[in-house]
């Protein structure tokens, strides 16, 4: 894993292997960051199930205001503090040690500009993560959100206020995008 593009460009993360993790991939993130490319400059992300870093950091090097990372692993928040120090990342930035599920039903902050979602494939808990999210006080009208998920777990076009834009597919791997309607 490294950072694509922007301020960080061409460091390379430090991860862990495990056969629950699966690290978003270079092509599969270039092409993310190429289509929201307009929403990530002075956004405020939040970036759930966030591992190491991958998705957050490359906002933070693309022009983001500040991340809010949310992962419950201790291992994976030891090493993306190491990646965050390895960057000398200096905007701002908050790691919330908690589960995802418990920190979309009790979030009561600021809204985000842009969320990550990117749950544990061997969960399947995509759907359970766009209900927790739907009635969440992380999303404002203008919100996006983009959620990864396997060929089998289901996901909903639409839920309750919540409405699918667009979903990219690269093999067994989708990319869903959500809006409020």
């Amino acid at each position: 894993m490294r950072i694509i593009s922007g301020k960080y460009k061409g460091h390379h993360l430090a991860s862990f292997q495990a056969d629950h993790i699966r690290p978003t991939t270079d092509r599969v993130k270039e092409t993310l960051f190429n289509k929201i490319q307009g929403w990530v400059e002075g956004a405020r992300v939040l970036d759930l199930f966030s591992g190491t870093g991958n998705l957050g950091l490359e906002a933070l090097s693309r022009g983001a205001r500040e991340v809010v990372f949310v992962e419950k692993s201790k291992k994976s928040i030891s090493i993306l503090e190491k990646n965050l120090d390895k960057l000398g990342v200096d905007e701002p930035y908050s790691i919330v040690q908690k589960d995802v599920l418990a920190f979309l039903r009790n979030y009561t902050g600021e809204a985000f500009d842009l969320i990550f979602a990117d749950p544990p494939f061997t969960e399947e808990m995509a759907h359970d993560v766009m209900l927790a999210a739907d009635g969440s006080a992380v999303f404002q009208a203008e919100t996006l959100m983009m959620i990864e998920s396997g060929r089998r777990e289901k996901i909903m076009e639409d839920y309750p206020s919540l409405s699918r834009y667009d979903v990219r597919e690269f093999g067994d791997k989708f990319l869903s995008f959500y809006k409020k309607k």
